[in-house]
């Protein structure tokens, strides 16, 4: 790869920002409230500093040992008949991004609505038929998806350092600033301390096999592992050096935003008789009513989904940077030109995304719509497989093993390569079996 990152906070700060999306935002507390809060949290890091570490660290491995995009980095590293799992995580990334885009746009418009004061209402019933009139409407998705589409192309189009780094420089110290400001409000209004009770204390009775995969599947795509968009980010290293070090730094920021989240949305929610567990709806039709009945509410919400969009883009920008790392190594494109045509590709196949909702939700294949589709293909079976397969190589490939730093202590040793062989390829098939049946 001929371009690089300034420094090694830089390529922590961006693969933290694709770990840190707006399902850590979104999805981790509502899935914390209904596997029994605390107990749940300790299983999702538990996960995450074991599975997810070692499988992250393999992705980042394989890119700043090999300076190769993921298809060319498989093939340097085990031969041209493992090029296909490189190509299906550009396959998965650009899936991904497809539906991704429809959802960043959703937070873009919910921003554009909360700057309006159109979002300041104490009815969940109201702020019900908003959401489905907005993301069923023939125009709104689809305009917002479009424009969510250019400004992460626009990002993308000033390069590694000026553009993906610059970026994530001022997004990620913002979006902690927002989610700190959000947690002391809601810290300090009376009832709070029942939901901080509720997502910090852990209640084992809840705890079942389907919390436990729950966390599993949770502690592995949260951290963006799966697709190999941190291969494409660890290429930008100039060599293999710090990569443990690195690895845990990233790991750490994507737990600690999850925590974050909690303690942001609990205790407000608890505050104002809510629920935490009201699901994919908590966002967009729960939260709003929260805000609303505070002083100072039109600037909290407006505050709140400025953090889901700044999030949403951190991601968007790793997805559409690895499409475009891998046309301009394998195809010989431009920057300029990749980020252009992959971007108007993203726009079309979204659209279909966008209209899922509305006008074409009776478009359906085996019973699921477009964006449904989607979604089930990437976080089913995509992912899955690929961190199957790169689990495995660097369980068992010599070559592979090597590329373990050599200042690595024997017992940081033996627990990675134990993962890499037997744990991370045993429980990645659960969550796909578990998946497709």
């Amino acid at each position: 790869m001929s371009q690089q990152w300034s420094s090694r906070v830089g390529h922590i700060l961006a693969a933290a920002g694709s770990a840190i999306g707006i399902g850590a935002i979104w999805k981790f507390p509502y899935v914390t409230a209904n596997n029994g809060g605390g107990a749940f949290l300790l299983l999702f890091l538990v996960f995450s500093f074991t599975l997810g570490l070692a499988v992250f660290m393999a992705e980042t491995l394989l890119g700043s040992h090999t300076r190769e995009g993921v298809v060319k980095a498989f093939q340097k590293l085990a031969g041209k008949h493992w090029r296909w799992v490189g190509l299906m995580g550009i396959a998965c990334g650009w899936c991904i991004y497809s539906f991704y885009s429809v959802v960043g746009g959703w937070t873009l418009g919910y921003t554009v609505l909360s700057a309006k004061g159109d979002l300041q209402i104490t009815d969940a019933g109201q702020l019900t038929d908003i959401f489905t009139h907005y993301i069923s409407n023939p125009f709104w998705p689809v305009l917002t998806h479009l424009i969510f589409a250019g400004l992460t192309c626009f990002v993308v189009l000033g390069g590694v350092q000026r553009g993906v780094e610059k970026s994530v420089r001022i997004m990620m110290p913002l979006l902690f600033l927002i989610m700190i400001v959000l947690i002391v409000v809601g810290l300090t209004l009376p009832g709070s301390e029942a939901g901080l009770k509720m997502f910090l204390s852990p209640d084992f009775e809840h705890i079942t096999s389907k919390s436990v995969l729950d966390a599993l599947g949770l502690a592995f795509f949260s951290l963006s592992v799966g697709l190999g968009v941190h291969t494409t980010y660890g290429a930008y290293l100039p060599n293999t050096k710090g990569v443990l070090r690195s690895s845990v730094w990233v790991v750490s920021l994507s737990c600690m935003v999850c925590v974050l989240a909690g303690l942001m949305i609990f205790p407000a929610l608890a505050s104002a008789g809510l629920s935490a567990t009201e699901g994919p709806g908590l966002t967009f039709m729960t939260m709003p009513v929260f805000f609303a009945n505070l002083p100072g509410g039109f600037f909290l919400a407006l505050a709140f989904f400025l953090l889901l969009l700044v999030a949403a883009l951190s991601s968007s920008i790793s997805m559409l940077e690895h499409i475009v790392a891998f046309t301009c190594s394998n195809w010989g494109w431009s920057r300029r030109n990749a980020s252009l045509i992959i971007t108007a590709s993203i726009m079309l196949s979204g659209i279909p995304a966008a209209l899922s909702f509305g006008i074409m939700q009776d478009v359906t294949l085996f019973g699921k719509t477009f964006f449904d589709c989607l979604d089930y293909l990437t976080s089913n079976l995509m992912m899955p497989i690929f961190g199957i397969a790169i689990s495995l190589l660097f369980g068992w490939s010599k070559r592979a093993n090597a590329l373990l730093p050599e200042d690595l202590s024997p017992g940081w040793r033996v627990t990675i390569l134990l993962v890499w062989r037997y744990l991370a390829p045993l429980f990645i098939t659960v969550i796909l079996v578990r998946g497709v049946i």
